[in-house]
C-alpha cells in the first residue's frame, strides 16, 4: 500500500510541475483576454480534455512506439531526464519558454487555440509525455496503471481550474509571487530529472560493463 502511495504521489507531482499549470497562466490569459468569462472557461475546458487523452495516448501505446523504433526504455529516461533538466533550469530562472502570439492574430485561430497551442504543447509538452510514457513502463501491476491515470486525470484537472481562475491567482500571487513558484517547481523538476537520468544511465552501463 506505501509503495502504490508513494507511486501516486511521483505521478502527480511529477505531472503537475511539468505541466506547470501556474507557469502556464499569464501565456493563457494573454492568448484569451479578446474573450468573456463564459468562453475562456469553455477554452480551458477543451484544452483540458485534449491533452488528457493526448498523454494517456501515449502513456499506453509507448511500448509499441519502442518496439517501432527499436528504444530502450532506459534510453528514454536518459534523454528524458535531460528534457527535464533543461526545463527546470528554465523554470528556476523564471524563463519558461511562452508561446507569442501577436494581437492582430488572436481573434482568427481563437477557435483553435484550445488545441494548439494550449493543449499541445503548453499542457501536454515533450516533459509530460515522456513522463507518462516511463511511469507507465514502471507500472507494473494494475493498481499501479489505475493509480497512474487517476493522477494524470486530477492534474489536468487541477490545471483546468487554475486556468478558469487565472484571473484571480495571477492578482493574489502578483509577479513576484509567480516568479517564486515557478522556481520552487523548476528545482523539483530537476531533481526529477536526476532520479530519471542515472536510473536509466545505470542498467546501460551495466550492460555495456558485462558485455566486455
Amino acid at each position: 500500500m506505501n509503495d502504490l502511495f508513494t507511486f501516486g504521489l511521483l505521478a502527480f507531482t511529477s505531472f503537475f510541475t511539468l505541466i506547470n499549470p501556474l507557469g502556464t497562466m499569464p501565456i493563457f490569459m494573454t492568448m484569451t483576454s479578446e474573450l468573456d468569462t463564459r468562453q475562456r472557461s469553455q477554452t480551458a475546458r477543451k484544452a483540458a480534455i485534449v491533452a488528457f487523452f493526448t498523454i494517456l495516448f501515449f502513456a499506453f501505446s509507448g511500448q509499441l512506439l519502442f518496439n517501432f523504433f527499436g528504444i530502450s526504455v532506459n534510453s528514454f529516461r536518459v534523454v528524458g531526464g535531460v528534457i527535464f533538466f533543461i526545463m527546470g533550469m528554465d523554470m528556476l530562472q523564471a524563463r519558461l519558454n511562452k508561446v507569442k502570439v501577436k494581437e492582430s492574430e488572436v481573434r482568427s485561430y481563437v477557435n483553435d487555440i484550445s488545441i494548439t497551442p494550449l493543449a499541445i504543447p503548453m499542457i501536454c509538452g515533450p516533459g509530460a509525455i515522456t513522463n507518462a510514457i516511463v511511469l507507465m513502463e514502471d507500472a507494473q501491476t494494475l493498481a499501479q496503471k489505475t493509480t497512474l491515470i487517476i493522477s494524470i486525470f486530477l492534474v489536468i484537472l487541477l490545471t483546468y481550474i487554475i486556468l478558469y481562475s487565472s484571473s484571480r491567482i495571477i492578482k493574489l500571487l502578483g509577479e513576484t509571487g509567480n516568479n517564486v513558484m515557478m522556481r520552487l517547481m523548476g528545482l523539483i523538476v530537476m531533481v526529477i530529472a536526476v532520479e530519471f537520468f542515472f536510473s536509466g544511465l545505470k542498467p546501460i552501463v551495466l550492460d555495456i560493463l558485462h558485455s566486455k
